[in-house]
């Protein structure tokens, strides 16, 4: 797990090794254990590192194969690299490390850009053809790795993060219009290739980029599950279909122990994060390590799931660490978790990630998360009222229930120059639902949350903050085989249940019956929800400084009205439209942008 930068020109000149240097010196978090920087002809590397497998040098990057003459950069982990090293030597390939860095490159060698088909993991890389002059870009199925894209006249730059592109200078920092739009329509959830800023894009999940020298690309998706009923499932029940899940989610618990340093789990006491810890004592972990936050209640409401963590600690004997956060430390620490921030999240768990992250880190490197389970099984609460309607109107009843409020209300919202001219964010998922594939409107929107949604709000969340503490998170139910079953199964099993139906049958399987019926939890953090004192102190410092009146987003009578009234404006799904507002502000200040 690390951070990697890297620049090429198109122009016939040097890259600016100074700016990759900067790009490399902001990525330190992601990676604190080494540093490096490789150059030659149109291309330069940048890399910081993360030492989780093979902790000696012979894995420091930038790698080169010199007989191959190509070098790479690397971020994630491939789970299968010692099968793909076997396989790999038995074709002749000869290796100096014990890496997954040199597999990846080996495996580039071998295959090509299809070997990412065999990849298991969480990864973003970059390699450059020293002969051909291209330059290879590539991000996993499911986008928990990212890689931000800054074009400019002559040359591309690419970086880990999107606050180290803005780092080497020259980025055009005014807003995009469209991501404006979707962060305000869609929880913030901004797809890719948008962010927020009109000069940065991102590498879509599952896609491999080749970027030729004279600049022109060709973009290759490779995956993509269909979401319809597989013929050989055909003549599965739901006890079958229960056993495959359990089956497919030990596999992918287990791939993800592989490392050479203490792998630990962030327990909430939920079924997704409580499967994980008892499928690795089913396994055979011992003297695991689990780790819980809990914040001050506000507003008459708890801001702790102990009760439940403990339970499931004290049931597999878990080496169990628990953080309670005071609601005054919440605001301190929302400045360091915005700077964290890829991009501007607003997601009240995002600070308690972070807090978490800050401790963890003490303790491990490597930790399971159960983020994702929600998504791909049909969790959350508003999945029944999509599901009960006709596959052509699916998209129809996403918009409805999931998003924070309709078009026509940004222009309550927004300063007339920066209202967006029509309904990106309407368009964006009427053109994804209408996709071939997904049987039923369920299968659709799942489909679109899964591959869009998730990947860019609570899997870049995780990420975001986990690695700023040089903290990898591996997530479980997002293993590739693992989705791809699920997007099989049938809508009602998932349903099931009051949701997850088929993942709380497995669940009742390994676990205490006391935590799969359990109602469902969420990571609270009632002093940003309910706006205590110091909270609301920094949410009026952003809105009223001069950086956001002379950006001109908002209108500034409207900015007045929640500010007055703090509490008391919500979206449609019952969000603070205030920290909606003031925490795009925030990030933006933060970050340094005028």
């Amino acid at each position: 797990m690390c951070g990697l930068s890297g620049e090429v020109r198109f122009d016939g000149g040097q890259p600016d090794l100074a700016a990759v240097e900067r790009m490399t010196d902001r990525l330190a978090p992601r990676g604190p254990d080494g540093r490096g920087v490789w150059a030659q002809g149109a291309v330069a590397l940048g890399h910081r590192r993360l030492k989780i497998i093979d902790l000696s040098e012979s894995g420091a990057q930038p790698m080169a194969d010199p007989a191959a003459r190509i070098a790479g950069v690397f971020n994630g982990c491939v789970y299968n690299y010692r099968e793909l090293r076997a396989e790999l030597t038995a074709l002749g390939h000869r290796f100096f490390s014990g890496s997954d860095t040199e597999v990846v490159l080996k495996a580039y060698r071998e295959w090509g850009t299809s070997c990412v088909d065999r990849f298991h993991g969480m990864f973003a890389f970059a390699i450059a053809e020293q002969d051909s002059g291209r330059l290879v870009l590539a991000r996993d199925r499911l986008g928990i790795k990212p890689l931000y894209l800054a074009r400019a006249p002559g040359r591309l730059r690419f970086a880990s993060s999107l606050p180290a592109l803005l780092a080497a200078g020259g980025v055009d920092t005014g807003i995009d219009t469209v991501a404006l739009h979707q962060y305000l329509s869609w929880h913030a959830t901004v797809a890719a290739p948008h962010t927020i800023l009109r000069g940065v894009r991102k590498l879509p999940p599952a896609t491999v980029r080749v970027v030729e020298p004279d600049g022109t690309h060709r973009d290759h998706r490779y995956w993509q599950p269909g979401y319809v009923r597989r013929p050989g499932d055909a003549a599965m029940d739901a006890d079958d279909w229960t056993d495959a899940v359990l089956d497919a989610l030990r596999t992918a618990v287990r791939r993800r122990m592989v490392a050479d340093v203490p792998v630990g789990v962030l327990l909430s006491g939920g079924l997704d994060s409580s499967l994980i810890v008892a499928l690795l004592a089913e396994q055979g972990q011992t003297d695991l390590a689990t780790f819980s936050v809990g914040f001050e209640a506000e507003g008459g409401e708890e801001g702790d799931e102990f009760p439940y963590s403990d339970l499931v600690a004290r049931h597999f004997v878990t080496d169990h660490h628990q953080l309670m956060v005071p609601s005054d430390r919440v605001s301190t620490a929302l400045d360091d978790a915005v700077l964290a921030m890829s991009e501007p999240m607003i997601s009240h768990d995002v600070v308690a990630f972070h807090l978490l992250s800050e401790q963890v880190a003490k303790e491990v490197k490597v930790v399971q998360s159960g983020q994702g389970a929600d998504e791909v099984f049909a969790g959350y609460h508003w999945y029944p009222a999509m599901s009960r309607v006709p596959r052509e109107r699916a998209a129809e009843a996403y918009t409805d229930v999931y998003f924070d409020r309709p078009h026509a209300d940004l222009a309550r919202m927004l300063d007339p120059g920066a209202l967006p001219e029509r309904d990106f964010s309407g368009d964006f998922v009427r053109s994804h639902v209408a996709a071939p594939g997904a049987l039923t409107a369920l299968d659709a929107d799942l489909r679109l949350d899964t591959h869009v949604m998730m990947i860019d709000d609570p899997v870049k969340r995780v990420d975001n903050m986990t690695m700023d503490w040089g903290l990898e998170a591996r997530v479980p139910f997002l293993d590739h085989e693992l989705v791809e079953l699920a997007a099989a199964c049938p809508p009602e099993l998932k349903l099931a249940d009051g949701g997850k139906g088929v993942l709380k049958a497995a669940g009742r399987q390994v676990l205490p019956r006391e935590v799969v019926d359990r109602p469902k939890g969420y990571f609270p953090v009632p002093a940003i929800k309910h706006m205590a004192g110091p909270v609301l102190q920094r949410v009026r410092e952003a809105l009223t400084a001069p950086e956001a009146a002379n950006r001109g987003l908002f209108r500034q009578d409207y900015v007045a009205e929640l500010l007055a009234a703090p509490n008391a404006h919500r979206t449609k799904r019952g969000a603070n439209t205030l920290w909606q507002v003031a925490l795009l502000e925030i990030w933006l200040q933060t970050h340094g942008i005028r």
